[in-house]
């Protein structure tokens, strides 16, 4: 059986980033509402941690986006599979990622992606060339983090 997995990437807005992402890869965003509901209910969680975004609950400075074929927890709707993970940090960031995300389009369906993801906030970096490789754009996010496009 695969392992469930997340990736944790700092932000400066998580739930903005979230929804960049959802959009890029064709995810889902984790909606913890109706935990955060309990949790405030009971009084284990300060309203000071709870923030509204898109019209939900959402604990401050943390958003999710999972697989939406992946299993998820309907009550905290954390997902099983496969996820990203958004937390906002105070730092910005300054120099260049260690570990990208590539995105891959269907046959003859780069551009078309590329532009879908320049819509979303995205900018392209330079297009790279392996010759019988291929060739793809590196782009960033809305907060600058280097993906690629292929």
């Amino acid at each position: 059986m695969a392992l469930g997995w997340k990736l944790i990437i700092d932000s400066g807005n998580a739930p903005v980033l979230a929804d960049f992402w959802a959009a890029a890869l064709e995810y889902e965003v984790e909606d913890p509402s109706a935990l955060i509901e309990q949790l405030l209910a009971a009084g284990q969680l300060p309203e000071a941690a709870v923030i509204e975004h898109n019209g939900r609950k959402n604990f401050r400075g943390l958003a999710a986006v999972r697989h939406p074929e992946d299993p998820f927890d309907e009550t905290s709707g954390v997902g099983h599979g496969r996820r990203l993970l958004f937390q906002d940090v105070p730092e910005r960031k300054t120099v260049k990622n260690r570990l990208h995300i590539d995105i891959h389009s269907g046959p003859g369906g780069r551009d078309e992606l590329v532009a879908k993801l320049e819509g979303l906030g995205a900018t392209r970096v330079e297009e790279v060339d392996q010759g019988p490789a291929g060739h793809w754009w590196v782009m960033r996010d809305p907060e600058g983090n280097e993906f690629c496009v292929a």
